[in-house]
């Protein structure tokens, strides 16, 4: 009794890896092993390339914009109309200077996404579900492993770009503290350059924390949506179909076929026999066929009930032990018989006609 248990115990234990269809049924609800980091350090590193491409295009854009409202959109006057123009201007304006941008971030966002899980669109996790409101489920994952693992990871992610941003700083402190004594343009460029620096270095370290955090979340993945023997089989069941069904299925398959084969035996023109053990039907109908063809075979119980049939309904038995064993191994019913057994059927096909003929 107790080794029963612990078997019962060890098949409920999720210890296989998940199959293709557990995988495919996670993906659809949108489970899937993905790091929010990728995405963050992808997004910030190529927005940053970005700016330090475009940037001087884009000081260029928002100092002409500071000039313009100073020199001509003051004399302007206050009316809907001209608050309208002003408005759209500096509209057009910005989101010309930002448009390479918002395009970067986005084409970035979709690739970080496509490298981690392929293309995936579903809107299961939008559902309304009851569990993620359940305080105790919230308690469960508040006090978890993972949250653990994700503290931890929001601590390191805090003093990695701390410690690099303080590095950049400190290392050009002592041209910060020449500033005052350089014009407005040289100090933009400086903090514009640093600010740039920055970000580059804080998404590389980033992403080298995203590598880390992709490996433990397609860990996490694994683990779970492991399975245990029991929940396999089950799987496999309701794939391939209950065994006991399925023979119970094909049984009643053979069971069809053999009355098929039966039926067909009153139309043979002859049943050549081992004498005991093996019994061939043929029939030569040469608008069905341009040879003859097997209607039924069989050894044993089923030979003797095709010799039964033919000896109800009349048709000749002509004994050929090897013709016999030969067509039985070589020919399936209602395929034509070789080239190699012509002569020999039809010798037989031959006498059979001749004795109907006297008849």
């Amino acid at each position: 009794m107790r080794l029963q248990l612990d078997l019962q115990f060890f098949a409920g234990e999720k210890t296989e890896k998940a199959t293709p269809k557990k995988r495919q049924d996670a993906r659809k609800k949108g489970q899937v092993a993905k790091s929010q980091d990728v995405n963050t350090a992808i997004l910030l590193f190529f927005v940053f390339i970005i700016l330090l491409v475009t940037g001087g295009s884009l000081k260029d854009t928002m100092t002409s914009m500071y000039s313009k409202s100073f020199t001509e959109y003051i004399h302007h006057e206050v009316t809907e109309k001209e608050v309208f123009s002003m408005l759209w201007d500096v509209l057009t304006q910005i989101s010309i200077a930002l448009a390479p941008i918002m395009l970067i971030a986005i084409v970035a966002g979709l690739a970080s996404n496509f490298l981690q899980i392929g293309f995936l669109f579903t809107a299961d996790p939008l559902k309304m579900k009851l569990n993620k409101i359940d305080p105790i489920q919230g308690a469960k994952r508040i006090f978890s492993a993972r949250a653990l693992v994700e503290l931890v990871k929001s601590l390191l992610k805090i003093t990695l770009v701390g410690a690099i941003t303080f590095s950049i700083i400190w290392m050009n402190r002592d041209e910060m503290m020449m500033l005052a004594d350089k014009e407005v343009n040289s100090a933009l460029a400086f903090f514009g350059q640093m600010t740039i620096q920055m970000g580059i270095a804080a998404a590389i370290g980033l992403l080298i924390i995203s590598v880390i955090d992709y490996t433990y979340q397609r860990y996490d993945y694994e683990k779970q949506n492991k399975m245990s023997k029991n929940d396999v089989k089950d799987e496999h069941k309701n794939i391939e179909g209950d065994p006991l069904i399925k023979s119970k299925i094909k049984e009643k398959q053979r069971q069809m076929a053999m009355q098929r084969m039966m039926s067909e035996i009153p139309n043979a023109d002859v049943v050549i026999t081992n004498p005991t053990h093996y019994a061939i039907a043929i029939k030569y109908d040469e608008n069905k066929a341009d040879a003859p063809y097997v209607v039924a075979k069989g050894v044993d119980f089923v030979a003797m009930r095709i010799k039964d049939i033919a000896k109800n309904h009349d048709i000749v038995m002509v004994e050929n032990r090897p013709l016999a064993r030969a067509l039985y191994d070589q020919v399936e019913i209602n395929d034509i018989i070789p080239e190699d057994f012509f002569k020999a059927v039809a010798e037989i096909l031959a006498y059979v006609y001749r004795i109907q003929k006297k008849i």
